[in-house]
């Protein structure tokens, strides 16, 4: 294990710690606080405002509503969810599609789990962007299995690392905002190391996708991050990383792990 690994200080967010709800139709947790969940010690972590693991029920789904100011963008893990939104956007989404929405100076959508059988598993992160005023802008793009499979996809980046890339087919998703988020698929016994993206003091939070509603009591995804394990759904704040250098995870567990990894400025 690197230095750099050894040397952070790694707090976790436990799975059912979180923030949590079960409507029925929506079945979800909260890593910050939101809607009607809400705890001064979890509201956002540098640009990061929500990560939300949201499981929603055949048939259901989330009427039209408006968002300003945000950058949102949706990661599905199994099922289908649809999307419709002011800009004209119609479209449904599957495993592998990462739709991103900057909503700027206001935009409003709906997302709906279209399929009559199936819930849709997937889930919708925020971050503050580091200029307002922005006009909305919509993108989706697709990143294949072979892209996450032991190894770190870049799936997000500012655009000041990417440039502007709304029209590009392949690539990271470009924001305004110093973050990026990579996620890997890591089979047993694997590891990944990640390359902080810029010098000096970088926030890091790494969450593990659950596989089911609850996080199984013995077995299931687990990884290792500095000094502590992660289970499913559980996430981990990450404090102490300084570029040029490197964050380490590893799969610990008996089967697959799919993890999601934010590297991020101060604010």
């Amino acid at each position: 294990m690197s230095t750099a690994t050894q040397n952070l200080t790694v707090t976790t967010r436990p799975w059912n710690t979180r923030g949590h709800a079960d409507h029925g139709w929506l079945h979800t947790y909260h890593t910050f606080s939101f809607a009607s969940y809400y705890d001064a010690s979890y509201t956002s972590y540098g640009p990061l405002r929500v990560i939300n693991e949201d499981r929603v029920a055949p048939s259901k789904g989330f009427g039209a509503h408006p968002h300003a100011e945000h950058l949102i963008w949706t990661y599905v893990v199994s099922g289908e969810l649809s999307h419709k939104d002011s800009l004209g956007n119609v479209e449904t989404l599957t495993r592998g599609d990462v739709q991103f929405t900057s909503a700027g100076t206001g935009v409003r959508h709906s997302e709906w789990n279209g399929h009559t059988e199936r819930e849709v598993h997937f889930l919708q992160i925020w971050a503050k962007p580091s200029t307002k005023g922005l006009a909305p802008e919509y993108v989706t793009r697709r990143f294949e299995e072979a892209e996450k499979q032991d190894r770190l996809a870049r799936i997000i980046d500012s655009v000041d690392r990417v440039g502007e890339n709304a029209d590009n087919a392949e690539g990271p998703i470009a924001l305004h905002a110093d973050l990026t988020m990579d996620t890997t698929v890591l089979s047993p016994g694997k590891k990944v190391v990640h390359d902080l993206v810029a010098k000096g003091p970088r926030k890091v939070y790494v969450h593990v996708v659950m596989k089911g509603r609850l996080q199984p009591k013995q077995g299931g995804s687990q990884i290792k991050i500095g000094d502590k394990v992660l289970g499913e759904g559980d996430g981990a704040f990450v404090e102490g990383a300084e570029g040029p250098g490197t964050v380490e995870i590893g799969n610990i567990g008996d089967s697959e792990a799919e993890v999601l990894v934010f590297d991020m400025g101060q604010k």
